[in-house]
């Protein structure tokens, strides 16, 4: 083997790796974070969490990026550390789909069908159906599709180089010298272990022993050990991804390496009890793609169905490793704090492990932007009330509300803006754009509740009340405000494109509402029934009312923006105000009618 068989074989591998990241990624795309969802909401029992965590891994190619994923929705607080058991061991079954497709490669026959099921005979077929989709087609879908082609074409192209640059090694005897060394139990597993560490896959760690095998210098007693240590290296990206992250998380990531650690020792224990019992004279026989994926296989699914019934037993060990703090989980809830440490918590949800799966990112930016949304409209309530019940309590819960909405601004901002930096869909890029404007609205709201917080508390420093007069008519303004907040929050909630054409008809009532609550301040001045100073706080107090219905309408607006594909939002505001169909006339004299200001007192 010379020197440009050597350039050959990296070559090889470099085209076997960038295939099977493309295949990921298009699956990934194409699945529309389906799969992720999956995972999130269906494993509420042993079985079903395994079943789904190979079906998961069998479609993206990747255990490793399954238990990244597991270990992520962990961290967030999404799913329960007994669930996260059952999706890593599926994943390790799933991985094994990718050593049998590999292993179609040793198929040799002078049947046209048969032959066709070989990769090298398909996966140029692909690889011309995936470049046109790619250069003649705009739907995004078969670009995802052509993408995943492409990948499986590339990923079949260099395990076929890497197996013709590697052919000379088998007229080599100190190469085959070297892999029987790797025949001893302890230097295979060590040798499996570093390499899938190294290329942080089992997938195409498998791929590269099963090239190998294509030289006739691998035996099965060599390939045993081998991918037993595949089963371990794995665990370097699991483990990896849980620094830095939540103590359940980093559970989450030990039992996945407690699982392959304990099933690796076991299943070794008893094989080579099982060898020197009955002598298995097959391990000296010369081990092919398809043996290597029937040894794969059989680890993980015995691995598995001995150590389920046992789930319970590495949830614990990793408890022991991990320990718990001595404040119970459950005590802050308990507390005055406990509220806003819990809403600070979600903002975990956050995690940096879901950027490369942009679907389940932005599903998880939308709870985040929903919460934030809550606690913003929660400090306009509070505020409210204090015109009608000042406390000091009540006070300063709705600074600490608008300082959480500010980190949730701070936070999600930055997390969508590093978000949108990825290779996005044209449907998760509209709804990347929709949160970030929506999130800017929902602070200038919490804002807003500061000012009237402040204006409530100048009132109560100073002894001051308005008239019964004004109080009827503002408990009738604010309700409107209350209103058009529900609305303006639920459409958004429920990405309610209908609903949100009834914001503008309140958002222009409140207008009115404004106007009108101004002329009559005016008369109650002229009347001496008013004083100034109490008119600049009805002054800001109106100003907010309309400001916080203006940012309704900008979400409102945004929703519709979305649901018509980027309606400017000036035309949109012109065309609904001036259709000359009456609807928007109609819908506001509606709610004229609903919160019509008392009359005045004479």
């Amino acid at each position: 083997m010379n020197i440009f068989d050597l350039l050959t074989m990296f070559g090889g591998l470099a085209f076997f790796l960038y295939g099977m990241n493309c295949m990921e990624g298009g699956l990934s795309k194409l699945s529309g974070g389906r799969l992720e969802h999956l995972l999130e909401k269906f494993t509420s029992g042993k079985l079903r969490a395994v079943a789904l965590g190979a079906v998961v891994t069998a479609l993206i190619q990747s255990s490793s990026a399954t238990t990244v994923m597991t270990v992520g929705l962990v961290n967030s607080g999404l799913l329960q550390l007994k669930q996260a058991v059952g999706i890593i061991m599926g994943a390790n079954i799933g991985t094994t789909v990718t050593s049998w497709i590999l292993s179609l490669s040793g198929i040799d026959s002078g049947n046209f069908f048969v032959k066709m099921l070989k990769p090298t005979a398909f996966s140029p077929v692909l690889a011309v159906l995936g470049i046109s989709f790619l250069m003649f087609s705009k739907k995004e879908r078969r670009h995802n599709l052509g993408t995943i082609f492409i990948g499986f074409a590339l990923l079949m192209f260099g395990m076929d180089t890497m197996s013709k640059a590697v052919a000379p090694l088998s007229d080599v005897p100190e190469f085959t010298r070297i892999l029987t060394m790797f025949s001893n139990p302890v230097l295979g597993l060590l040798a499996g272990a570093f390499l899938t560490a190294v290329i942080q896959s089992s997938s195409a760690s498998v791929g590269i022993l099963q090239t190998l095998c294509s030289t006739g210098a691998v035996t099965v007693g060599s390939a045993v050990p081998i991918i037993m240590g595949q089963n371990i290296g794995t665990c370097v990206t699991a483990l990896l991804s849980g620094i830095g992250a939540t103590k359940n998380a980093r559970r989450a990531a030990l039992i996945h390496l407690y699982f392959n650690v304990v099933g690796t020792l076991l299943f070794m224990v008893l094989f080579y009890a099982g060898d020197a019992v009955f002598d298995f004279g097959f391990l000296g026989d010369t081990a092919r793609a398809s043996s290597v994926a029937v040894i794969h296989t059989v680890f993980n699914l015995s691995a598995t169905l001995v150590l389920l019934p046992f789930s319970g037993l590495l949830e614990k060990l990793s408890y022991a490793t991990v320990r718990k703090t001595r404040q119970a989980e459950g005590g802050r809830e308990r507390n005055a704090q406990g509220r806003i440490l819990h809403a600070k918590e979600k903002l975990r949800i956050l995690d940096e492990r879901f950027l490369e799966r942009p679907s389940l990112a932005i599903e998880h930016c939308r709870q985040a932007a929903m919460r934030m949304a809550e606690l913003a409209k929660e400090g306009v309530f509070h505020a409210l009330h204090l015109f009608e019940e000042y406390t000091q309590e009540e006070a300063v819960r709705v600074k600490e509300l608008e300082e959480l909405v500010d980190q949730y601004e701070d936070e999600l901002g930055t997390y969508l803006v590093r978000l949108s930096r990825g290779a996005l869909s044209t449907k998760d890029s509209h709804e990347l754009n929709e949160l970030l404007h929506c999130i800017g609205d929902f602070e200038r709201i919490s804002d807003h509740s500061m000012n009237l917080m402040e204006g409530a508390g100048e009132m109560h420093r100073k002894g001051l009340t308005f008239s019964a007069q004004a109080k009827a008519e503002l408990s009738v303004y604010s309700g409107a405000v209350r209103d058009i907040l529900n609305l303006a929050i639920r459409v958004f909630n429920e990405e309610d494109a209908a609903g949100a054409q009834e914001v503008e008809p309140l958002e222009e009532t409140i207008d009115l509402l404004s106007a009108e609550m101004k002329t009559r301040h005016i008369g109650r001045l002229r009347a001496g029934t008013c004083t100034i100073e109490l008119g600049f706080i009805l002054a800001d107090m109106t100003a907010n009312f309309e400001r916080i219905a203006d940012h309704c309408s900008n979400i409102a607006v945004c929703l519709i923006q979305i649901a018509e594909n980027g309606m400017e939002v000036h035309g949109y505001l012109k065309t609904v105000r001036h259709s000359g169909q009456g609807q928007f006339e109609l819908m506001v004299e509606e709610n004229r009618k609903k919160y019509e200001l008392p009359q005045m007192s004479m």
